[in-house]
């Protein structure tokens, strides 16, 4: 079999067709303290300054292995845009959003008429510029953004769950906002060199509100930045947290290429739930990446492929604590399996 580059391999594995290994990426955040001090680039400089989290993402790459680079390592970045009160990160810690600024159909109007060029949104984007230029060529670049129904939450805050039972009109509308946005954001990190697209939507669970309502405020509008995307030919994935098994044929109705799932899921119920999304996944970051041995997680990470995974990868964000070598292991079960 034709042996691929790590970005023609990627590309092939998301979209189904043949490839001759696994390849060994993260698609949720790769950013650790091992990382940033091998590099130089740190938090929380490296999420407000492009050099810098240009840096840190390929310190994945160098120092890590992973086949891939990554942009951002937090999930504040569009919250903050928009002038969401964020609570600083630290060395160790990512941001929060812990302010909110809509309450109204009038408030969203106030928001409109941005530019995508300000903020740390801007960052990201050159961030990817930066990470396109030097690597391009033969890595994937990874481009990643909240979700459209977790930006409305942390735009109108905890009123939001109960916004959609009650104000289906204001819901829709803050809805169709967020999704513009993101389709406008991903185009932009498509355009600055981007050829994968990661959607972490972590509160947009039909575990979590049920699958009525994420058919009418979640479905719709994940298809719409899938569509967006496919015209360009960016492969996207969708990871929403938590025990995801049953709203899993859902997540897929939006014609997402590949579905990451948590540590809380069985893979091999989760690959038998789908039709054609790959399943990615979910060494537990935290027991198993943060606090095991490399010779656990290599058995672990076998576990995970002989059911099934599609990709193997972190069930989440990886905790920034992580040993370098525990990253390492998993790469290497990864890099040895054929398809």
């Amino acid at each position: 079999m034709t042996e691929y580059t790590p970005k023609e391999r990627l590309a092939r594995a998301l979209t189904g067709k043949p490839v001759d290994r696994m390849p060994a990426v993260s698609v949720t955040q790769t950013g650790t303290v091992d990382q940033m001090e091998a590099c130089g680039a740190f938090w929380p400089e490296a999420n407000e300054d492009a050099e810098q989290m240009a840096k840190l993402a390929e310190a994945g790459h160098t120092v890590v292995g992973f086949e891939a680079v990554r942009v951002p390592f937090d999930i504040t970045a569009e919250a903050e845009f928009f002038g969401c009160e964020i609570k600083a990160g630290t060395k160790e810690q990512q941001p929060s959003v812990v302010g909110h600024v809509v309450k109204s159909v009038d408030d969203i109007e106030k928001l409109k008429g941005y530019s995508l060029d300000h903020g740390r949104i801007g960052v990201i984007c050159d961030a990817i510029k930066i990470l396109a230029d030097k690597y391009g060529d033969e890595l994937p670049i990874m481009g990643s953004m909240i979700g459209p129904f977790s930006l409305a939450q942390h735009i109108n805050g905890d009123d939001w769950f109960m916004a959609i039972f009650t104000d289906e009109e204001f819901g829709l509308a803050l809805m169709e906002f967020t999704t513009d946005f993101n389709v406008a954001y991903a185009k932009k990190m498509v355009e600055n060199g981007a050829d994968c697209m990661v959607i972490i939507d972590p509160t947009a669970s039909a575990q979590l509100i049920g699958a009525e309502f994420y058919e009418k405020f979640v479905a719709p509008y994940h298809k719409k930045i899938c569509d967006a995307m496919h015209e360009l030919n960016v492969p996207v994935v969708l990871h929403i947290c938590g025990d995801t098994t049953q709203g899993l044929a859902l997540m897929e109705s939006s014609d997402v290429d590949a579905i990451s799932v948590d540590q809380s899921v069985d893979v091999a119920t989760a690959v038998s739930k789908v039709e054609k999304a790959v399943i990615i996944g979910n060494i537990d970051p935290v027991n198993m990446l943060w606090n095991q041995t490399p010779a656990t997680i290599k058995e672990q990470s076998q576990k995970i492929i002989d059911a099934g995974v599609g990709l193997l990868a972190p069930g989440c964000g990886i905790v920034s604590k992580t040993p370098t070598e525990n990253l390492q292991a998993m790469i290497e079960v990864a890099k040895n399996h054929k398809y």
